[in-house]
Order: C-alpha cells, then structure tokens, then sequence
C-alpha cells in the first residue's frame, strides 16, 4: 500500500537483510541479531548482549527503480561520563556497489555507562527517519549498511517504487568471527570496517561475528559458525581471551581445538582460515587484564592499559606472543590431516613497522586509515590469487 505521501511501505523481513542471522520483533518493528536466540539465551552477559546487537556487517538490500527512500530506525547512542561524546553511527547507502550516501540519526535510546563503576542507565528515545532523495532512474542494487556501532531497530521502510529482494544466486559467502577490531571499533562507518572492504576487495558477501569484547572462544559463538551457510570463513582469535584474562595456557589450547571441531561439524571441508592477533605493543608481553586508564580518562580521553604481570607468564598466562605461537602450532598440527585449515599471522596485516607509521589511539583499536590498511592486507594476502581463499571467492 502507498503512504499519504505516495511512498510504498515495504516489510522488513529477512529476506530484505544480510548480515543478520535472527530477527527479534519489538515495540517498534524489528531487531536484527548477529547471534541466534539460543545463542544469546546462554550468556546473559551485557557486553556480549551488546555487541551482537550491534549490526557490524548488516545491510538492507534489495533491488529497485526508485528515487526516493525512506528508513525509520531507532538507534541505542551510548553515553560514557568523563569520555567525549561518541560521534552518531553512520547509514551507508550504496548503490550497485558503490557508496552513494550517507547519513545519521541524532535521537533515539541511550544508554549510559559509567566506566568507572560499570553501572549503566538506559532512557527511551524517539524512532528517527532517514531520506535518500534524488538516486538514479532505472533498475539498481541498492544497500543500506547500517551503523555497525549502534544497536538499531528497524520500524519501516518506505520508497517511490516497489522492491526485490537480491537473489541469493552464485553468492559466495564469506563468514568472519573476531573481536572489536573485526566488529569495526573507530572505523569510519560500517561499509569500511577492515572485513567490509576485505569483502568489497574479494568481491564476497560478508557475514560479519566480529563481537566487540566477545571473541571468546565460547561454545555458542562455535556451533553458530557451524550452523551458518558460508564457502569462506576465518576466525581472528586471541586478543580478547588476553583482555579478559579469561584462561591460562593449559584451557586455551583444548579450547581452540573444540572450537575448530565444532566448526568443522558443520563445514567439513570449507576454506577455514586461522588468524591471530595483530600488534598490540601494550600486551605483546605483558598479560591481561585490559583496564581503562582512569588518568587518561580524566583528561576526556578513552585509553586502555596492560595490568597484568609479566612474570605470570611463567605460570600460564596469556601474552600476545604466546597466543601467536599457539596458534601456529595448532594449526600446523591439525592441517597435517585439514588441507583446507590456513593460518595467518595477525602480524602480516599490522605489525612493528605499521604501528610506527599508524599507532593505535587508543592502545587496543585501529583508527578509520588502520582499517583500511589492514583490509588492503587481508585482500592481497587471503583473496589474493595465492591466498588461501583466492581460489573460492567470485573475483
């Protein structure tokens, strides 16, 4: 049916989404999720919570002649005392493949977290509308990217000419699973996220399960990437078992072994590559914890620190280094009988002589220009003709 403005409401349902791997119903519309329900029901941790409600990697797409198109979206904007205010997430609207505009929503929910005491308060906002007016007449793939930062419902969408969904036909499927780095933390907007240009690069549709925080090697996060269709997929593991000092050496390696098994369920003999982690100077020696530096805080910046110990290495805690070596070791046993398990070193996309030239600003995340460099690095090296993916992607 047509609005009183001539616009056509179109449903949002799955088949006008990629990225997303559930659809929650709300008071306003709908939710996508980068984790199942069963899933999400087997940690009720928040950040977690947040992260796969965050759509890294999620889009809109569909095919249309229209010239107009309108989006009602509640987004959640967070709010961090004593931190500065966090720039609105960014709508990346690309047509045919390319980026055509971009826009942002100002109100909506917020939620407030104190970085000091973890206490957190949400208040109600306002749903939003986003307009693209003026797209080019005739027939165009279009996709609406949506802040990969920035939990966000979705209530309607509305255009001056009726859309189709993408057909699913010769779509090679690329499946990523890694930490805030991989979830697209201070990239630009979420179609330059390092895997979303990785995937432009290689000409793959992206599934993106890069959880800030949440790269944890948890059971559920497995059994999701066994149960989701992909021709690719590549695991970045490491740095966040580090800042949550959750395990020693003698779990971590069982541990990515279970999670390789399960994987490997579901995908037998799927291209499975294994990355690990990129340069962080402040925890390449020194053990997790991850804190916030409160100094810096002070100071109306957001930097993180290294408290662990060094001298607890001794006792199976886990550096950057170790997990590197672990890693490799793993890898380069299991592919004895996997010919199709890769490994990369996380250092190869950003190492020593990177971090001279492109430091992290915070510490622990890459900026919008590290995005981009790290992405040109994981084309050239995996979707490149010698990679380990270069014989299975569409380019």
């Amino acid at each position: 049916m047509k609005t009183p403005n001539h616009l056509i409401t179109t449903p949002i349902t799955t088949e006008l989404l990629r990225g997303a791997l559930d659809l929650e119903h709300t008071e306003h519309g709908v939710l996508p999720h980068r984790l199942p329900a069963r899933a999400r029901e087997q940690c009720p941790d928040p950040q977690l919570a947040m992260a796969e409600s965050q759509p890294s990697g999620v889009r809109l797409a569909f095919r249309t002649h229209a010239t107009v198109i309108e989006l009602d979206a509640l987004p959640t904007k967070r709010i961090y005392p004593g931190a500065p205010p966090r720039p609105d997430g960014v709508y990346d609207l690309r047509i045919d493949g390319r980026l055509a505009d971009q826009a942002s929503l100002t109100d909506g929910n917020t939620l407030t977290i104190d970085l000091s005491t973890g206490t957190t308060a949400s208040r109600p906002g306002p749903v939003g509308t986003l307009r693209f007016a003026d797209l080019p007449e005739g027939e165009k793939e279009v996709e609406i990217w949506l802040p990969h930062d920035e939990t966000t419902e979705l209530a309607a969408l509305r255009t001056d000419r009726p859309v189709a969904p993408l057909s699913d036909r010769d779509r090679t499927v690329w499946l990523h699973h890694g930490s805030s780095i991989s979830h697209g933390s201070d990239a630009a907007s979420p179609s330059t996220t390092w895997p979303a240009l990785a995937a432009a690069a290689g000409r793959v549709e992206l599934v993106n399960l890069g959880l800030g925080g949440s790269a944890l090697l948890d059971p559920f996060t497995a059994r999701t990437l066994r149960d989701t269709r992909a021709d690719l997929i590549s695991v970045k593991l490491g740095i966040n078992v580090v800042n949550a000092d959750l395990m020693r050496l003698r779990a971590f390696a069982p541990a990515v072994h279970g999670f390789l098994d399960t994987i490997r369920e579901g995908h037998p003999t799927t291209p499975l590559l294994v990355v690990s982690p990129i340069l962080c100077p402040m925890h390449e020696e020194v053990p997790g914890p991850t804190g916030f530096d409160f100094t810096a805080l002070g100071a109306g910046e957001v930097r993180f620190r290294a408290t662990g110990d060094p001298a607890e290495t001794a006792a199976g805690k886990l550096t950057l280094r170790v997990i590197r070596a672990e890693l490799a070791r793993i890898v380069e046993q299991r592919a004895a009988e996997d010919a199709n398990l890769h490994h990369l070193d996380g250092r190869e996309l950003y190492g020593e002589a990177d971090a001279a030239r492109l430091p992290l600003p915070d510490g622990l995340h890459p900026d919008a220009a590290t995005h981009r460099h790290i992405a040109e690095r994981f084309a050239a090296l995996v979707f490149g003709a010698a990679g380990p993916f270069g014989q299975r992607s569409a380019g």
